[in-house]
């Protein structure tokens, strides 16, 4: 009986907490544009691509085998107009041979057991073929639709084919017609973050190496964040691939609301190797702290690095590529050009908090040369990639030339 209890009480907190989930994501549906409203949207969409189908398949039209249209059009209204139109080819194509396979085992054997045994294992390892995705298991279903209704008839064959031709039709193009489904918020979103949480993260490790020094909890604190960061540029990529998908033949990309496109791929392309210096350096940093054999970097070297970090950080928090401000506002041209001039000073900052750290190095010994010269190099790397989205490379050539020195 407590085990009852025990269960009767998780099952009603799993209740309680599943529907204030699905409270909160109604009300963010409710709220405004997001993934719930997406989801919502597309749910309501299918529900009346399959209405639709069955008005004119069963209703009006009143075919023997009416069902097959509102299936086959809930299933095309998928996330995308790519994907609907792929789908509804793959779906047809196995719903085709399934048929086939079934009528033909029913002429055969004049046995629907018999013709299932026959059938339908052939129908599975043809659905079973990569090219149909998911819409493989389609083809043993159709199969079974034919042999549980006994009707093996051409005419009855080419009911099926012509229904869900038609549920295939409405499906698309609902999908298509009814606000298109457009998928760059997610890339905008990522896009606006990786920079701001690069520079908090460059922010944290420069006040962590002036406060409290070269740390062994701090340094791999900063390290595990590092590595989040380059998790961000994979969501990225794979949002950048879903978004670019979503406006492939899709006619009503221009008529609905949308978004300002993201920026071009070559900025993920920059932003991947900026995350992967910033890993490298947080790598370096707790590998010396941790006593892994690397010496610690000399008494002075933190404070330059925080420096360095800092105004790296700043970089990142000035990066402009989404114009953060609207063009049509007054004075948004003056705002932007203000952003430029603060990038570029942070970006010689950085530069000359590398030109003494250059200094630095080339007047140590062979004591600190392994941690010194990697932190170094990582340093020299991040700031090359951060001069090209701060517009130019800094005004100080000699910054420049003493960094290129230290990397030769």
């Amino acid at each position: 009986m407590r085990d009852l209890s025990q269960a009767v009480g998780q099952w009603k907190q799993w209740a309680l907490w599943e529907g204030a989930a699905v409270g909160r994501s109604a009300r963010r549906a409710l709220g405004g544009p997001g993934p719930e409203r997406d989801t919502a949207v597309q749910a309501l969409k299918a529900a009346a691509a399959a209405l639709i189908a069955w008005a004119l398949a069963g209703w009006w039209w009143k075919a023997p085998m009416a069902m097959l249209a509102p299936w086959t059009a809930i299933f095309l209204v998928q996330s995308t107009v790519y994907r609907s139109l792929k789908s509804a080819l793959q779906q047809f194509v196995v719903v085709v041979m399934g048929t086939l396979l079934a009528a033909g085992a029913g002429v055969l054997t004049g046995n629907a057991m018999l013709a299932m045994i026959i059938a339908l294992p052939v129908a599975m390892l043809f659905g079973s073929y990569a090219r149909f995705g998911t819409q493989g298991l389609n083809a043993p279903t159709a199969a079974l639709f034919v042999l549980v209704y006994g009707t093996y008839s051409g005419f009855d064959i080419l009911h099926r084919f012509l229904e869900t031709l038609l549920g295939a039709a409405i499906g698309l193009a609902v999908n298509a017609l009814v606000l298109p489904p457009v998928h760059s918020r997610s890339v905008r979103h990522l896009r606006s973050h990786l920079p701001e949480e690069s520079a908090a993260l460059l922010h944290t490790v420069a006040d962590g190496l002036s406060d409290d020094g070269l740390t062994q909890e701090g340094a791999q604190t900063w390290h595990d964040r590092a590595w989040r960061l380059t998790d961000r540029v994979t969501e990225l990529r794979t949002a950048r691939s879903w978004s670019d998908e979503s406006y492939r033949f899709n006619p009503g990309r221009k008529l609905r609301r949308s978004a300002p496109l993201p920026p071009a791929a070559d900025w993920d392309f920059t932003w991947d190797r900026i995350t992967h210096h910033i890993e490298a350096i947080t790598r370096t940093l707790a590998e010396s702290a941790g006593g892994s054999g690397r010496a610690a970097l000399p008494d002075a070297a933190p404070a330059i690095v925080a420096e360095l970090l800092r105004a790296a950080g700043d970089v990142c928090e000035l990066d402009d590529t989404l114009e953060h401000s609207d063009p049509g506002e007054p004075g948004a041209d003056e705002s932007r050009r203000r952003r430029g001039r603060d990038r570029r000073a942070a970006l010689q900052r950085a530069y000359t908090a590398q030109s003494e750290l250059n200094s630095m190095f080339r007047e140590r010994g062979d004591e600190y040369l392994d941690t010194f010269a990697a932190v170094t190099a990582d340093t020299i790397r991040l700031l090359s990639d951060l001069s090209s989205i701060a517009g130019r490379e800094p005004d100080d050539e000699a910054a420049r030339d003493d960094a290129d020195g230290a990397a030769g």
